[in-house]
């Protein structure tokens, strides 16, 4: 008994490199598209969107837990959001798909729940900076996690362009929830952990 092992040398969609990199631009592209659309939309039914934020420890706002990772409270809100959830959603989701959809579940549901926890009264907290932290904390520790060197460098690249932003883990700023932040990050820590990949053996390994 021993180490789950396996040789395998794909990703978990099987896909070619220049394939998943398209696919992963488009489905980020994609997404970003919607939180500008769905803020647009916000902006003309004069913030009716806005509802659908956490309001803390009230049983009934539970379901919004996941819309609120979708919603903003302003363009300047959304464009500050915009370009780290491209380019950190572009690389974890270049490692395939599924991976990238349990990972993004699971921070948008840590996120959520902490806000949901330990908000302070009479605040409503939207907006996909949870997810940011989120993936933020995930690339910094998955090829830790992992033991792929190619993804600790990745980390490290990724620590360097927005390591800036653990930052706003902390309850510096006012108007802005540093509990979204705090429990995203917890969030893509706990994800690289729990969707691990399997360890690899060597091409000559013999097992009895």
């Amino acid at each position: 008994m021993g180490d789950y092992w396996t040789t395998d040398r794909t990703t978990d969609n099987g896909a070619t490199g220049g394939a998943r990199a398209l696919t992963a631009g488009i489905l980020m592209a994609a997404w970003v598209a919607l939180l500008w659309a769905l803020e647009g939309i916000d902006t003309a039914t004069g913030h009716a969107l806005d509802t659908y934020g956490i309001s803390p420890r009230e049983m009934a706002e539970l379901r919004d837990v996941v819309p609120a990772a979708f919603l903003h409270s302003g363009w300047e809100h959304v464009a500050s959001n915009s370009v780290p959830l491209l380019v950190l959603g572009f690389i974890a989701a270049f490692a395939g798909l599924r991976r990238f959809a349990a990972v993004v579940v699971t921070i948008i549901l840590v996120s959520g729940l902490g806000v949901w926890l330990t908000a302070p009264e009479n605040t409503v907290t939207l907006g996909a900076s949870g997810v940011v932290f989120g993936l933020l904390g995930y690339l910094l520790v998955r090829g830790f996690v992992d033991r792929r060197p190619w993804d600790v460098l990745i980390g490290i690249g990724v620590a360097v362009v927005y390591g800036s932003l653990l930052w706003g883990v902390l309850p510096t700023q006012s108007g802005v929830s540093w509990q979204g932040h705090l429990f995203g990050l917890a969030g893509g820590v706990a994800a690289a952990f729990f969707f691990r990949r399997p360890r690899r053996a060597p091409d000559n390994l013999v097992t009895v």
